[in-house]
């Protein structure tokens, strides 16, 4: 089969960063799905791991954690799909990537694709749908109040893929206003395009801007990207016994200025179910299903900004490069190998 891949980790203007490939097409067993690929979409976790984690040597990694396609066979103990099922799934961190023709992945986190959508628009999906709906609804339980806070949340980083989806999902499920971050005229045009109520710019101070809203504090806030740079002034903005969430590699953040607040502070790792295989794995293919019936019915839309194709390295190498700017918009999808 065709696949993407590289054997030494490093810089994307390295001339083997990512290469096209010939490897045999695996078999489906246990739980396992093998699933024909149609579309690819890229996000920051694929840039970090290619410029940091290198396969044993001789072995080839591949990449891709977010893929659309058709079931073409199924392992014995498969309980959910059948040959033919269209799906969408992020795939685990610990097994080979979904950049290649043909990919094996453990049923229990894989969800129907929407059947409203393109292959190239469910692509966009699944890994930042995974990481916001745990984020929101998990680990910062937004549908529990908080006493006397704004029943409101701020998303830092509004317009990358997991804020694009992140305020969606709030619009959709809650009545809580949604205040994004933006700091572009393109970008904070898009953050209202997807329904949030305000936007403000996080390229100067967040607290003094939250502040002039003039809608009270925050009981929740959900910091997509740069948390180290905005922590002090989140810190200042959140409400007593708010809740606040992150997903970028903070190192150094110290969290020790939320104290005299009481408030908690959530990490969400969308890998860490599929990596564990923890108790409520199959809680991962619930939500992508939950996530396809509100596009369905509508209720919130794809994120998809870009594509691109066919699927190979050069341009996979092309959508690394807007990932590693740090100016993306939504998500930029590869189709077709």
């Amino acid at each position: 089969m065709k696949a993407i891949a590289y054997q030494n980790a490093g810089p994307l203007e390295r001339q083997d960063a990512l290469v096209d490939v010939t490897l045999e097409t695996p078999p489906a067993t246990g739980r396992d799905l093998l699933v024909e690929v149609r579309a690819i979409s890229v996000n920051p976790v694929d840039a970090k791991t290619r410029r940091k984690v290198s396969p044993e040597t001789g072995a080839w990694k591949v990449l891709g954690w977010d893929a659309v396609g058709r079931v073409v066979a199924v392992g014995e103990t498969v309980k959910n799909f059948r040959v033919g099922d269209e799906v969408f799934y992020a795939g685990s961190l610990t097994r080979s990537g979904a950049n290649a023709e043909f990919h094996l992945v453990d049923e229990r986190i894989v969800g129907l694709k929407p059947k409203s959508l393109t292959d190239a628009e469910a692509a966009a999906l699944p890994l930042t749908a995974i990481t916001a709906w745990e984020m929101l609804f998990d680990r910062l339980d937004i549908r529990r109040p908080v006493p006397g806070a704004a029943p409101a949340i701020l998303i830092v980083g509004g317009a990358g893929g997991v804020g694009s989806i992140a305020i969606q999902l709030v619009r959709a499920l809650t009545d809580h206003s949604v205040i994004a971050t933006a700091s572009r005229p393109e970008t904070q045009a898009w953050v209202r395009q997807l329904g949030a109520h305000y936007v403000i710019d996080h390229s100067v101070p967040l607290a003094e801007q939250v502040a002039a809203l003039e809608i009270g504090a925050p009981a929740f806030v959900f910091s997509t990207t740069e948390t180290r740079r905005h922590l002090k002034e989140i810190v200042e903005l959140i409400a007593p016994q708010g809740r606040f969430g992150l997903i970028d590699d903070a190192d150094g953040v110290d969290i020790s200025g939320f104290k005299r607040k009481s408030v908690s502070t959530h990490w969400e790792f969308m890998f860490t179910r599929s990596m564990f295989e923890t108790a409520d794995i199959d809680e991962q293919g619930k939500l992508l299903n939950e996530v396809a019936k509100l596009i369905d019915a509508g209720a919130i839309r794809t994120t998809l900004t870009e594509v691109i194709t066919p699927i190979s390295a050069a341009n996979l190498k092309k959508a690394h490069a807007v990932i590693e700017s740090g100016k993306a918009r939504g998500k930029i999808v590869l189709t077709g190998f």
